[in-house]
């Protein structure tokens, strides 16, 4: 084994990169590219990264137990930065390279962002996989590693277009190609009932196999102390081609087959609004679950022979209802494949599985058509049926209210019969969670109520949580040097050392070197800024940040009717001393979206014309970033200074933006809805601007019924709808956005009206506050120094404890 570098150690890394350089890419330095300079870096790296990945992986086996965590997204951005953060070896990467006549940071915006997810899901599951490595909890991440990933946005005429995102292009210097792991996933085909031993089994003969291949790619914690993987599945047909209809001629329809198998593994969320559509995600979801599961049952035969001791060497968490087919495929591998007995099977299945719901919408907890399942996975509709029969069966002979056991049984037969996802998550896990104390408690009140009846120790809450190694140390080194020297090097180790800033809050001298590595920052978004777009943003201005996935419930257009009210004010009385302020947005609308793609439109066209507006004269500017993605995310979250969390209370699980930012010293607007509740009781409601409906009283709104008690659209409110409705910033197609005018004036479901004028008065107080800079940055201090609790180290330690049961 060679070696491992010390972060002193300069003068072999620089000998390392040269040797990969040459041996690996195939070049000297007089002709190499950046590329190829990032490339034998990234190769120098990961070697370094070999050497504790190898003693981890010793360490795992002989671990009590492991964590199997199964998501269908793992948007783990770039790499490069990332591991030579945790190895501790940036700055000898830097002197090596600059021996080298290479400038580190440019070798850095050469790698391509990771596309594997597409917000938050993917993100949490990144940031929990690094904290597991850091706090050495023996782990593997299971995914698809999709060739093309989640699109990449271009924005045309403020249109949203999606292109391949072909972060493969150049290849991946991280992962592994793992030729010798291999499984093959069935679908399709029929269920044949045959005797063996006396007993009735069941064959499964798919129709057709796609075979699973292993790509590893190390997850590094902190400090090098311990490396996880990441193993991500990519589908291969068995053959490559049919030699018979190629020999004939038919060169295209020889490769049909191979391209319907392998198109699993292509894109990341494929448009559902199709059948085709559909049963391809539903092929993905199986796909990698099935061999996410095969691969375990392997490993535990290789190291501890018997299945039935599965619950005690593993625990796996699926994330979302994505994964939750695994409740079905352990089953069948148990039952089917292993002839273990049923009731044996069921303890294993319910000992192993634990389940993280994400969502309270109704229509965003998956479903499956029956004949869809009964035509793409045959047994696996069947061993449902069975249990949701021995799920309801004590019900019924208690004679339960029979509305009662429609709600509790795993296939909706409401409107046609569908396989209820969450249902069968919920009922084959050991627990279930939400991801925060708000989100946990109407779980068990709204979606899962008559679930929780039955099985009341079943759900627990585990607020979400994120990496600050990447989300602080990684994106903001500016602030970071600046804590280190406040408070030294155990603010690399303990979050919850932050929290002795609280002393320095008060500090002109602190808090004006506070200020200033923000305005460092935000003089780098601004060149992004006019780079991306061509608008110049004031980099004195108040940067007030929305930037998430494009959703109605995430409530872009509530921020948008403010900047649109805002505008007119100014416009009214522009002799005013007004706030300078950067409106900036950025976030991607799924490709099937076309209210938030809509929505995508109004925002640029709304910054077309503020921006060309004379009268406004620079104080008021509108951006749309495209392509938002985590390495531009890592650009925003240090420039901001107000955070947009806006959704309607009771809709957002956690959300994880809100984290980073109030992390890195933004002041939170929000609604008290997801992890907002436990950021105000953190930071202190002095340092928050909380507004809006709670969701107890939207809840009560919606009992009565919306039109029975829908507060008029306020003056203010009514003007910026007229401009939008009117066409003031769409003369081209005056009735552009009437749909989102009428959804407004109307049933307000999403309560844009029922807030706008709670909004509109805490964004004057965000004004207000911003104008008084020594009590702004005292908030903005303390925001910084009382979110240490929010570090996904401590929110896998409450995993470990509380579900996995491991000690950490």
């Amino acid at each position: 084994m060679s070696p491992i570098l010390s972060p002193a150690d300069a003068p072999t890394f620089q000998k390392a990169i040269l040797a990969k350089l040459a041996y690996a890419v195939g070049k000297d330095p007089a002709h190499a590219t950046d590329r190829d300079w990032f490339v034998a870096t990234a190769l120098a790296v990961r070697d370094c990264a070999i050497d504790h990945w190898t003693a981890s992986k010793a360490r795992n086996q002989a671990a009590q137990k492991q964590v199997c965590y199964l998501s269908l997204e793992f948007l783990i951005g770039r790499l490069l930065f990332d591991i030579l953060n945790n190895l501790r070896l940036t700055e000898s990467a830097r002197e090596a390279l600059a021996g080298l006549g290479i400038d580190l940071d440019n070798l850095r915006a050469i790698e391509p962002d990771a596309a594997l997810g597409n917000g938050g899901l993917g993100r949490l599951a990144a940031c929990f996989m690094e904290s597991m490595a850091s706090l050495q909890v023996p782990a593997y991440g299971y995914g698809i590693r999709y060739e093309h990933g989640l699109f990449r946005q271009v924005i045309m005429d403020g249109r949203q277009h999606e292109v391949p995102e072909d972060w493969l292009a150049y290849t991946n210097p991280w992962e592994f190609e793992r030729s010798d792991v291999i499984y093959p996933v069935g679908f399709g085909g029929t269920v044949e009932d045959i005797q063996a031993n006396g007993s009735p089994v069941a064959v499964w003969r798919p129709a057709e196999t796609v075979q699973a291949v292993a790509y590893d790619t190390p997850v590094v914690g902190w400090r090098g102390r311990h490396v996880n993987s990441l193993r991500l599945w990519s589908a291969r047909a068995a053959e490559p081609l049919r030699l018979d209809a190629f020999n004939s001629g038919d060169h295209i329809g020889a490769l049909a087959d191979r391209a319907r198998l392998e198109a699993i593994s292509r894109v990341l969320y494929p448009g559902d609004a199709s059948e085709a559509g559909r049963e391809l995600r539903l092929r993905q979801e199986f796909f990698f679950t099935s061999a996410s599961l095969q691969d375990l049952l392997a490993r535990h035969l290789r190291l501890h022979g018997d299945l039935r001791s599965l619950p005690d060497w593993a625990a796996l968490q699926l994330n979302d209802t994505h994964p939750s087919i695994a409740v079905a495929e352990l089953m069948r591998l148990l039952v089917d494949e292993h002839s273990l007995p049923w009731e044996e099977a069921w303890t294993i299945t319910t000992g192993t599985l634990n389940y993280t719901n994400h969502t309270l919408m109704p229509e965003a907890l998956e479903r499956w058509p029956v004949s869809l399942m009964e035509r793409l996975l045959p047994r696996h509709l069947q061993i449902i049926y069975r249990i949701n029969w021995q799920h309801l069966e004590p019900l019924v002979y208690r004679s339960a209210d029979n509305e009662f056991i429609k709600s509790v049984s795993i296939i909706d037969e409401g409107s046609g019969r569908y396989v209820r996802m969450g249902h069968l998550a919920f009922i084959g896990a050991h627990k279930v969670n939400g991801v925060s104390a708000l989100h946990t408690s109407l779980m068990r009140q709204t979606v899962f109520k008559d679930l929780h009846a039955l099985y009341p120790a079943r759900i627990v809450n585990k607020t979400n949580g994120i990496t600050f190694r990447r989300w602080l140390h990684q994106a903001n080194p500016g602030l970071t040097r600046l804590l280190v020297g406040e408070l030294g090097d155990g603010v690399l180790d303990d979050p919850e050392v932050l929290i002795q800033l609280d002393r320095l809050a008060d500090d002109a001298a602190f808090q004006n070197l506070f200020r200033n590595q923000r305005a460092a920052s935000k003089a780098n978004l601004v060149k992004v800024i006019a780079e991306r777009t061509g608008v110049l943003v004031d980099p004195g201005a108040l940067f007030d940040v929305h930037i998430k996935r494009i959703h109605e419930y995430k409530r872009q257009l509530l921020n948008i009717l403010e900047t649109v009210a805002l505008y007119d004010a100014i416009r009214a009385e522009p002799e005013r001393d007004w706030v300078p302020r950067g409106k900036i947005f950025a976030g991607k609308a799924a490709a099937s979206y076309h209210r938030a793609k809509l929505i995508i439109k109004l925002a640029n066209d709304v910054a077309k014309v503020v921006n060309a507006d004379p009268v406004v004269a620079g104080r008021l500017k509108v951006v749309f970033l495209p392509n938002y993605n985590v390495s531009l995310a890592e650009t925003i979250i240090p420039a901001a200074d107000l955070s947009e969390q806006i959704s309607t209370a009771g809709m957002e699980a956690s959300g994880t933006g809100n984290m980073k930012l109030a992390l890195n010293g933004a002041l939170t607007i929000g609604t008290l809805d997801g992890a907002n509740i436990e950021i105000r009781e953190c930071v202190g409601s002095e340092n928050i601007f909380i507004f809006g409906l709670t969701a107890g009283e939207i809840e009560a709104r919606r009992q009565v019924g919306m039109n029975q008690c829908r507060v008029d659209v306020s003056p203010r409110l009514e003007r910026a709808l007229g401009l939008i409705g009117s066409g003031a910033f769409s003369p081209d197609e005056p009735h552009r956005f009437e749909s989102l005018v009428h959804a407004v004036r109307s049933d307000d479901p999403l309560m844009v009206a029922a807030d706008f004028d709670s909004y509109w008065t805490a964004q004057r107080g965000v004004d207000a506050l911003w104008a008084n800079p020594f009590a702004w940055w005292r908030a903005s201090v303390l925001n910084t120094a009382r979110v240490g609790w929010f570090s996904s180290d401590r929110t896998i330690r409450e995993y470990a404890d509380g579900i996995w049961k491991l000690p950490v």
